[in-house]
């Protein structure tokens, strides 16, 4: 059988993701109605099941994107014994770390907050991957951008992933600042990691729409993955400003942060090109996708950029603007690419979906809608505890919490409402898949007539 394994990858990754978005909506009502479910899982359990689900769903759907290009590229190339002892080592890692949530069972840090010993199967499963991208990629004479990305987010997630378990050796744990430094340095260096990993994709992605090679070997295509890249080696300065570290690194973190408005300045410069584009496109939902995801990198990276100034930093670190921009960064961006890609792969002239469309243009702008109203009360709420946290004479906790209520439901009404565009979205895509008696055969995309089909 000629399995599909960017399928394989993206239908697990699409099961992580409706635990991800059940967990928040329980995590969440925690915001509204204190002591929801305290009695059993509670709050205690239910965010790290949502945030490590999240972030499952993120490096699976990072994943499935490279096995979906490759083994479009490259039909006969993919190596299947290391795809499937990479697919079994994240399934017993998978079933390992929930079922010891359920059981109340903890010892990471934040996001890894899980057993280290689980990190092992995960490790070596990227370990796997790496062997496999590499086998594939040494045959390619001239890689094109994406093929470069791919590389440095796959590398750099190993490098960032194993720096991140320093804590576990005495030497760096038995100091404060300097475990910190390390663990909010990684932090912000394992996004940049998958987020080469997903913008190449995009990459990919732009170049099959438009049924050219030119997106991906353009110079400026390359010139903005070497900002990206630089940006991933150094941008993590701006993330421990708080702490008491060498005045250089904040400095050159602060530069290296500002350089990030020369992306900003780009989409902003593209944007007549790209509206010009949606008319054409924007009945075909791969298109769609990535048009979102652009959008909402200009209003994450604006975000990102007044958070990189240290005036402002001092107000939101820690606060729930640092978690709208982890969540307008996994949903608004990551995500959108991920499903991009989904609805490409899984479309095509005799597709189910195509039967669906009313259907998904609606949870395409409830999840749109759902994660803006998200994402201006989460700032909402960290602007007002930050305001709070610097007020010499300010109002006890409990008072601040309860003035922050409104705020609280914006968040949480929009997170119902991604909940149910996520399942929606996730429902039809497995549906689709398994209906499909041919799903696993290598699809080749023409992306006109797919476009055609959609209008």
């Amino acid at each position: 059988m000629n399995t599909n394994f960017g399928k394989l990858y993206l239908n697990t990754a699409l099961i992580v993701l409706l635990a991800a978005v059940v967990a928040g909506c329980l995590a969440g009502a925690s915001y509204i109605w204190p002591g929801f479910l305290k009695d059993s899982l509670g709050f205690i359990s239910m965010r790290p099941i949502h945030a490590s689900a999240a972030l499952f769903w993120v490096l699976l759907g990072a994943t499935s994107c490279v096995y979906l290009a490759l083994q479009n590229i490259f039909p006969n190339k993919i190596n299947k014994p290391l795809a499937w002892a990479q697919w079994a080592l994240w399934i017993i890692a998978l079933i390992g770390i929930f079922t010891s949530y359920f059981l109340g069972q903890f010892g990471g840090r934040e996001y890894w907050e899980y057993n280290p010993i689980f990190s092992l199967p995960i490790a070596l499963a990227w370990i796997l991957f790496i062997i496999q991208f590499f086998k594939i990629a040494f045959g390619v004479a001239k890689w094109p951008v994406y093929m470069w990305m791919w590389m440095t987010g796959i590398v750099f997630f190993m490098f960032t992933f194993l720096e991140g378990y320093l804590w576990l050796f005495p030497y760096f744990r038995q100091e404060l600042i300097t475990d910190m430094t390390i663990q909010w340095k990684v932090n912000g260096s394992m996004v940049g990691s998958w987020n080469q990993i997903l913008y190449g994709s995009s990459f990919f992605l732009m170049d099959k729409i438009s049924g050219n090679k030119t997106v991906g070997h353009s110079k400026l295509a390359f010139a903005m993955y070497f900002l990206g890249f630089f940006n991933l080696c150094f941008n993590w300065g701006h993330h421990i400003y708080s702490l008491p570290t060498e005045p250089y690194i904040r400095y050159f973190g602060y530069v290296v942060s500002m350089t990030e408005w020369i992306i900003f300045a780009k989409i902003i410069y593209n944007w007549r090109t790209d509206v010009d584009e949606a008319h054409r496109f924007f009945s075909y939902f791969p298109y769609r996708f990535i048009m979102a995801a652009n959008i909402w990198v200009l209003l994450n990276l604006f975000l990102a950029l007044l958070m990189s100034i240290p005036a402002f930093n001092l107000y939101t670190h820690g606060t729930h603007v640092t978690v709208a921009h982890s969540m307008g960064t996994t949903i608004g961006i990551n995500s959108m690419i991920i499903l991009a890609a989904a609805f490409m792969f899984y479309s095509n002239s005799t597709h189910p979906l195509k039967n669906e469309k009313p259907w998904t243009n609606r949870f395409f702008w409830l999840l749109q809608g759902g994660l803006f109203i998200l994402w201006i009360g989460l700032i909402g709420a960290g602007i007002k505890k930050g305001l709070w946290q610097l007020t010499p004479k300010h109002s006890s906790y409990g008072d601040m919490m309860a003035t922050m209520k409104p705020w609280f439901g914006a968040f949480y009404l929009g997170g119902l409402l991604l909940t149910i565009a996520f399942i929606g979205i996730a429902i039809q895509l497995l549906r689709a898949h398994f209906n499909n008696k041919n799903n696993d055969s290598t699809l080749e995309i023409d992306c006109v007539q797919t476009t055609q089909t959609y209008a």
